[in-house]
């Protein structure tokens, strides 16, 4: 029929922003940055900048526009993540989206009781365990605090549970470059070694400049160290309109690009090519309850945007989705996750983080609103395959063949068909009658028994003896 290749598969695409409004934001960041600058007061990091060109005035650094554009041309525009076990399964490029759960909540919500308590190691374990039974997450994060271990090796200790409860690619935070230095010789040992972990990294790090356009020390040594070793870095700020950043979305947006830069720039002047990714966690200030909002349709119009931007740079990027700002796993968590991943994926907002656990403005973490966010992911994954327009797809010798009148229930082309239809374990579609003899079992409660579920899986166990040189590692940290 003559059709090429881009008629054939179309995938559904959002563009929240222009090309000439990404070029006059890009024009207003480096504006920022070579006018009013950013804070560093880092020893080491204000002698790099100021050697390459940057203007260091006591503590403030305006670095000019071709530098900062520099390192943009310099950072690489894809990244490609492995498994502990060797798989290359994250390839951050272009517009493809990856989903993950969130970090560092503070409590638990038991899917048995709906109680909600203290984070907790064992807490750890089960949502790590639950990531990894969830096949539409494809990569994990250090979702809890771990409140019942001591606060100095925290971080680290959350991070070896992840990996002995997970395989899946880990993004991590933690409080300095000893920790990041321990969690990557934990990764080292897991996947098999530099040449491995350099071929498919396992464990991306996290770090935040401080909005507005502050670096403590610790977050740019954690830089640094990133980049001198080659563990990919986000460089994530949180700007929040009204309070931390200007209260119009574009100036949102100018600051945040600025505050990442920023690090690109100090990150590709330790070592050019060292792999980094861009992004900020764009949001409101609720002036009615002065809440950090993680549920704000505004922050998923500024989040597409910045996903928009790090396309225009080639960079990958690290965008948000599948929060909520409710209290419990009810309809407004599910309606606000629901329109943050459609607009994530539609966006290509590269590695997609919050998408599982992240309740009452990221406070609390919840297994059922991971089941319920994975379901969705699953749904939106269907939705961006779009719909393929082909010879075998068009079916007009099917149509022809059942003719006026006729059903295709029993037809080869039903038979080889109907399973690219998304069924759902949780949403259903009975009749009613239907329904009252399946037990009248309500959404709530199916989701309850699909996450019991789902939390009895566990893992292909770590061998002995990579246990006890774990067990050695903790050790050396108390």
């Amino acid at each position: 029929m003559g059709m090429t290749t881009d008629e054939l598969y179309f995938k559904p695409r959002l563009q929240v922003v222009s090309e000439d409004q990404i070029a006059q934001i890009h024009m207003a960041t480096l504006d920022v940055l070579e006018r009013t600058g950013v804070k560093i007061t880092h020893p080491k990091a204000l002698e790099i900048l100021a050697g390459a060109g940057a203007a260091v005035n006591g503590d403030r650094v305006r670095i000019p526009a071709w530098l900062v554009e520099d390192a943009i041309r310099k950072a690489p525009s894809r990244i490609v993540l492995g498994t502990r076990t060797g798989e290359r399964n994250v390839f951050l490029e272009r517009d493809k989206s990856y989903f993950g759960p969130s970090l560092d909540c503070v409590d638990y919500q038991d899917p048995r009781t709906h109680k909600r308590s203290r984070f907790i190691s064992e807490h750890v374990k089960t949502t790590a365990a639950l990531c990894d039974a969830l096949p539409h997450f494809q990569w994990c994060m250090t979702i809890g605090m771990a409140d019942d271990v001591p606060a100095d090796i925290a971080d680290r200790i959350i991070a070896r549970n992840v990996f002995e409860n997970c395989v899946k690619p880990l993004v991590f935070c933690c409080k300095d470059t000893n920790s990041i230095k321990d969690t990557y010789e934990m990764a080292l040992l897991l996947c098999g070694g530099r040449e491995a972990f350099d071929a498919a990294p396992t464990i991306v790090h996290y770090s935040e400049p401080i909005s507005p356009l502050v670096y403590f020390d610790p977050a740019i040594e954690k830089v640094m160290y990133c980049a001198e070793k080659g563990i990919p870095l986000i460089n994530f700020p949180a700007p929040q309109c009204c309070g931390s950043s200007p209260a119009t979305f574009a100036g949102a947006l100018v600051q945040a690009s600025a505050e990442s830069l920023s690090g690109l720039v100090v990150h590709q002047l330790v070592n050019p090519g060292a792999p980094f990714i861009y992004g900020a966690f764009t949001t409101i200030m609720d002036m009615r309850s002065t809440i950090f909002s993680y549920g704000a349709v505004e922050m998923s119009l500024m989040t597409a945007a910045m996903a928009q931007m790090a396309q225009s740079y080639g960079l990958p990027f690290f965008g948000t989705a599948g929060a909520t700002d409710a209290k419990f796993c009810d309809a407004q968590a599910g309606a606000e996750a629901a329109l943050q991943i459609l607009s994530a994926a539609a966006a290509g907002s590269g590695l997609v983080h919050d998408c599982s656990s992240w309740m009452d403005h990221g406070s609390v973490a919840s297994p059922e609103f991971m089941v319920l966010v994975h379901d969705i992911v699953d749904s939106v994954d269907h939705y961006m395959q779009g719909i393929p327009v082909t010879e075998e797809t068009l079916a007009l010798d099917v149509i022809h063949r059942v003719g006026p009148g006729g059903h295709y229930l029993q037809d080869p082309h039903t038979l080889k068909h109907f399973k690219t239809i998304k069924y759902s374990d949780i949403f259903e579609r009975m009749v009613y009658d239907q329904w009252k003899t399946a037990g009248a079992k309500t959404f709530e409660q199916r989701l309850q028994a699909e996450t019991l579920k789902k939390m009895e899986h566990r893992p292909e166990p770590l061998p002995a003896d990579t246990i006890k040189l774990l067990d050695e590692m903790q050790a050396g940290w108390e």
